[in-house]
C-alpha cells in the first residue's frame, strides 16, 4: 500500500508510542536509552517530524527489537 508522507510519519510515531508503552517505558526513559532528547522522541511519536532511519534504528535498539517491528506499521 502507498501512503503519503504525513500518513507515514503519523503511523511510525503511533507505532513507536505503542511499543514504548508496551515496554512500560516513559518518554524520558526511552529517549535516554535511545540517546536522544525526549522532545525529539515526543515529536516523533506525535507525527510532527519525519525522522531518519538511523533514529528508528536507535529507538529499536533501545526497545530491544528489530527496526522492522517499527516499520511494520506501514504493512497494513
Amino acid at each position: 500500500m502507498s501512503y503519503n508522507k504525513d500518513t507515514v510519519v503519523k503511523l511510525i510515531g503511533e507505532r513507536v508510542r505503542k511499543l514504548r508503552i508496551e515496554n512500560h517505558l516513559t518518554l524520558e526513559n526511552l529517549a535516554f536509552k535511545a540517546d536522544m532528547d525526549y522532545t525529539q522522541l515526543s515529536r516523533i511519536e506525535l507525527g510532527k517530524i519525519n525522522t531518519s532511519l538511523f533514529q528508528i534504528h536507535k529507538i529499536a535498539i533501545a526497545l530491544d527489537i528489530s527496526s522492522s517491528e517499527i516499520l511494520n506499521a506501514l504493512d497494513k
